[in-house]
């Protein structure tokens, strides 16, 4: 059976894929506008996106406002057609600027998780661009939604509820995501689901959830569909194509993987991540050091007592030296064994979705 559209709003994505934002520097301009040009929704991370500029370490904020804005219209360019927008994480210092920036930019949607984005219908007020937090739990949706309401009198544009096999950092203790059941991330949509009913009837309009976190492939995709998703996320897969922004050695990197070398790992920021383990990693928890911060990225980042500078990690990992940087990835990248383009990916994941869709 043909898959529903993605509505958010006016937005109408004709493939219910959303490309999961990734930094620092993996879904950038490139990938973003190729999963775009193929009907899903296009993700740019906003974070440490400015990695790349002549004075990033001099000054942090200038080069990285730069940057999001040479991303967002490259990605405008390569696009014609299709939905884009920018990953934002609340824990980032700045967060404000780089959301008035993106609103400035003309973006489709912001996406904002890393924390709750309490603030963010403010920021985007008198714009026609969409809003949609990250939550990993019915109470951390109500807490939003309520917040919102008694505010701005305004209700979330689209929920992404993300479950514990997810990529990068997660909004679970370890225990947790160890001890998770494989329906962790059903349960959890359903209960935001039923939460978000009573803003619904309050403002008369449908607001899409999109299951997030573990999602591999067409049937993943149909499950959750046949669950009352309005849509899924996926972050990992993109990785392995030509289109993603990251280096050759990063993406080989996915390929080469097996499902003991998937690890969590201790965050700076103080929460658990899903990473690759490599020497990096290895020599991260057992000889911590001392370490100089160049960027000043995240506001819960310590570092007195952080055991390494992520920034500095995750851009050696996505320049392509991978043993000395820090390859965050999802559960199930073990699974992949080739590179290929978004185009054939995204025909493989909507066929392979809709011989299993039944609604």
């Amino acid at each position: 059976m043909k898959l529903p559209e993605l509505n958010i709003g006016d937005l109408k994505a004709s493939v219910p894929i959303i490309q999961g934002g990734m930094g620092i520097g993996v879904s950038l301009h490139g990938l973003a506008s190729a999963v775009a040009n193929e009907g899903g929704i296009g993700i740019i991370s906003g974070v440490q996106i400015g990695f790349r500029e002549p004075d990033f370490i001099k000054n942090t904020l200038a080069a990285n406002i730069r940057a999001l804005k040479k991303e967002i219209r490259l990605a405008k360019e390569k696009c014609k057609r299709g939905i884009l927008g920018v990953n934002l994480m609340v824990a980032v210092n700045n967060y404000k600027e780089y959301v008035r920036t993106s609103v400035e930019e003309g973006i489709d949607l912001i996406i904002s998780g890393a924390g709750l984005p309490l603030e963010l219908p403010e920021l985007v007020k008198g714009s026609t661009v969409k809003i949609a937090p990250i939550v990993s739990s019915s109470k951390a949706a109500s807490v939003i939604c309520k917040l919102w309401d008694k505010r701005y009198a305004k209700a979330p544009d689209m929920v992404i509820v993300e479950g514990p096999k997810a990529g990068g950092h997660l909004g679970f203790s370890k225990d947790e995501i160890i001890s998770s059941e494989p329906c962790t991330l059903e349960k959890i949509v359903l209960e935001v689901k039923k939460e978000l009913t009573i803003y619904e009837e309050k403002y008369h309009k449908h607001i899409p959830i999109v299951a997030a976190g573990g999602i591999f492939d067409g049937k993943d995709i149909a499950r959750f569909l046949n669950l009352g998703a309005s849509g899924v996320q996926m972050a990992t897969r993109f990785v392995a194509t030509y289109e993603c922004d990251a280096s050759e050695a990063f993406k080989l990197a996915y390929v080469k993987a097996d499902k003991e070398d998937i690890h969590i790992v201790k965050s700076p920021v103080g929460m658990p991540g899903r990473a690759l383990a490599n020497p990096f990693v290895k020599n991260a928890e057992n000889n911590p050091s001392k370490v100089k911060c160049l960027y000043n990225c995240l506001k819960p980042c310590n570092p007195a007592t952080t055991p390494y500078c992520i920034s500095q990690a995750l851009i050696n990992a996505r320049e392509g030296n991978t043993d000395m940087g820090l390859i965050f990835c999802g559960s199930n990248a073990y699974k992949i064994n080739e590179i290929v383009s978004v185009k054939d990916l995204m025909k493989e994941l909507v066929a392979e979705a809709e011989a299993n869709f039944n609604q």
